[in-house]
């Protein structure tokens, strides 16, 4: 396909032939993808937790004997001692789920399989992203503010080098100029969430914002954007729940169809 580079002012300055948005759009091959690439902390109890007591051992389990937990009329269960008078103990069950202090009954374990992913595939995936991207109906369903705009803007939008030199004013000068109506869902915007939610671990919510593809010798730090380079490029960076509105940089594109065509 052709798709045309930008200036910095949004005009157009040449045009370019690729094929990286060609792949056919699998939805199915990106959700097992993204899926896969999901960040997995393992939740488990602390190793020995409600175990490390000297409970079991002081208590003998024997009749007629000193020191024992039988003909007393209590719970035959693990127990620590506090303090003993002769042959009276104070004592209070330890290690077993049914106390205080002691373990879990089926603790969860922290044992996760690490899904491997084909190259193939992985390459399919991020080719079927990379279209799914140019599609005007991907912004719509990940962007709901612009479900109710008819975008004039042409995707893909790839912009000359030049746009690395700008400092951060001029830059988002120059973003107002290429985007248009896209700009209003391109910076990130962090809220405050409404209702019962800002006591529940989720004070503040923020929207998608624009992820900004570089070349992989390229440097850029913009505040409010997510900038990546091609070498750290993930398909969940390019399609978690919808496309993500994205712009490329020529060397990117270079880079991009350097690793991923061939």
């Amino acid at each position: 396909m052709k798709a045309q580079i930008l200036d910095i002012h949004g005009n157009k300055t040449k045009e370019i032939t690729t094929n990286l948005f060609e792949e056919p759009i699998r939805e199915d091959i990106i959700y097992k993808i993204v899926e896969a690439e999901k960040i997995k902390q393992g939740y488990a109890n602390k190793l020995y937790s409600g175990m490390n007591r000297s409970a079991s051992g002081n208590v003998t389990h024997r009749r007629h004997v000193w020191g024992t937990d039988r003909g007393k009329g209590i719970p035959r269960i693990p127990r620590k001692v506090f303090w003993r008078r002769g042959t009276q103990f104070s004592w209070a069950g330890a290690i077993i789920p049914s106390v205080r202090g002691g373990r879990r009954a089926h603790p969860p374990r922290a044992i996760f399989r690490i899904k491997k992913i084909n190259k193939k595939v992985m390459k399919k995936a991020i080719l079927s992203a990379l279209t799914y991207s140019n599609s005007v109906e991907g912004l719509y369903r990940k962007y709901s503010t612009l479900k109710d705009k008819k975008l004039s803007v042409k995707l893909p939008l790839i912009v000359e080098d030049k746009i690395l030199t700008l400092k951060t004013k001029q830059f988002f000068e120059s973003l107002g100029k290429i985007l248009g109506e896209l700009k209003s869902v391109a910076i990130k915007r962090k809220t405050t969430r409404a209702g019962i939610g800002k006591l529940r671990g989720r004070r503040y919510k923020q929207n998608a914002g624009m992820l900004f593809i570089l070349g992989k010798d390229e440097n850029k730090k913009i505040k409010g954007i997510d900038v990546i380079k091609t070498n750290e490029l993930t398909v969940s960076d390019l399609a978690d729940n919808g496309s993500r509105l994205i712009m490329f940089t020529e060397k990117a594109i270079k880079d991009l169809e350097a690793n991923l065509l061939w």
